[in-house]
């Protein structure tokens, strides 16, 4: 199970509501109900930094669209107000607001439900009728439900608010579809893949956004299933993981060249992460591992096994299709969503536009509490998704032991040029809610 940001990771395997209210979660095949801890926010915060300059970055964007009040997600209503507010311990945007509900990967003619299918098909060829495939989950999820139940560590990076969208301080978007795991098997289910949109706050550049896609299988044995082998519980799940996904492998990709590496997540015990050699060069294609015991003991299911994957959909979406921009994926510019067909996977993105990019260099001084993911989500929230890339490209430091950055912005539409007029007014915004949010002396 591992935990992709596009083309790496970030450590950690990857594997609904009004306040106060029960709000039941419907998809085809299960009812769920995500409802926050009641921790008091002094439990659950600890060490984070909350600065309450990020309690709203909704600065307009060039030819912004209007912001809608209310989303429904799986027959739930979701109040923006819940969403995004003035909260000290919120820090999600409307730009990412607006991106709930979309749910791309249930699109048949979008390259990510084309991939989603083609994967649920060879599932079913396969495994015909055993696993049960969820792909309607509400991606706000608890805290507890995010960390603390596939036993990501308290102190562990993930949990910052420097790289998660916090609805409140026990309510997050999910980082992972691992968050749905430990109430699927409370549930009863042993055979499940889950695909959904998750959320991280992350860098700017053509393979990472703060939205993408996921999925994760499980699958349980009872001892009477590897008993019989001969073989001991862990031995005989991570043998059939591994004949699962190499056939996976070879399902999407052809008859490629495979290999396993030995790796560490903290809900797997032995882990790996499956690499094929395609287009002349080792791709990492997926994380996965036989699932801590101590996870399947929390949700009843003792004297068990079970393996584990976690994948994600653009990573190997913009290998099949040859999309070379992560960005693509959210136009509705017809030149990019008429080239795609429902079940035709791996079908070769014909670019249909390279308009020139805009580079725009800022310098500051930095403080104590600056990051780069806070930059980016400045200029997420300003400029959209005409931010191509923000790129560090010097620092140093001087006598005084204070600190300079320089950035530089490259602006870029898929769909049409840019003017200058329009560049020189998105790069002084950005400059204005720079030295407003964080803090920093600009240059």
């Amino acid at each position: 199970m591992k935990m992709f940001i596009q083309t790496g990771t970030r450590g950690i395997s990857t594997y609904h509501y009004k306040m106060n209210m029960a709000v039941t979660l419907t998809s085809t095949h299960h009812s769920t109900l995500c409802i926050p801890s009641l921790l008091k926010q002094s439990q659950f915060l600890g060490g984070l930094n909350i600065s309450s300059s990020f309690r709203s970055l909704s600065t307009s964007s060039a030819r912004s669209k209007p912001v809608v009040s209310a989303l429904e997600i799986g027959g739930v209503t979701i109040d923006k107000d819940y969403v995004v507010k003035d909260d000290p311990t919120n820090n999600v945007p409307d730009s990412i607001y607006t991106k709930l509900g979309l749910q791309l990967h249930k699109r048949d003619k979008h390259p990510l439900g084309i991939l989603k299918n083609a994967i649920h098909s060879y599932f079913e060829k396969n495994y015909s009728g055993k696993f049960v495939k969820f792909d309607d989950l509400c991606p706000i999820v608890s805290a507890k439900e995010n960390f603390d139940d596939v036993l990501v560590p308290a102190d562990h990076v993930s949990r910052s608010y420097n790289d998660t969208y916090y609805i409140d301080a026990q309510t997050v978007l999910r980082c992972h579809t691992s968050a749905h795991q430990a109430e699927l098997l409370r549930n009863g289910h042993t055979h499940f893949l889950v695909t959904g949109d998750v959320y991280r706050r992350d860098s700017i550049d053509s393979t990472h956004y703060p939205v993408f896609h996921q999925m994760e299988g499980v699958r349980v044995f009872s001892p009477d299933e590897w008993e019989a082998s001969g073989k001991d519980g862990t031995t005989y799940a991570a043998e059939d993981l591994k004949k699962c996904l190499e056939g996976l492998a070879r399902h999407l990709f052809g008859a490629v060249e495979m290999r396993w590496v030995d790796t560490y997540f903290p809900f797997t015990e032995p882990s790996f992460e499956l690499e094929i050699f395609f287009q002349e060069k080792w791709l990492e294609v997926l994380g996965c591992g036989v699932t801590e015991q101590e996870i399947l003991k929390r949700s009843g299911n003792v004297d068990k096994v079970a393996w584990a994957f976690g994948l994600g959909l653009e990573r190997l979406a913009m290998v099949l299709f040859e999309i070379p921009d992560i960005r693509l994926f959210w136009t509705s510019d017809e030149r990019f969503t008429s080239q795609f067909s429902k079940g035709q996977l791996g079908v070769k993105f014909k670019p249909f536009s390279k308009f020139p990019p805009c580079y725009k260099d800022m310098s500051f001084w930095i403080s104590d509490s600056f990051t780069e993911n806070n930059l980016c989500e400045i200029v997420r929230a300003v400029a959209g998704d005409l931010a191509e890339e923000v790129q560090l490209i010097d620092n140093f430091t001087n006598k005084k032991g204070m600190t300079s950055h320089c950035y530089r912005i490259a602006y870029r539409s898929m769909e049409r040029s840019l003017t200058d007029e329009e560049i020189n007014q998105l790069q002084f915004n950005v400059r204005e809610e720079v030295e407003s949010k964080l803090k920093v002396v600009l240059r």
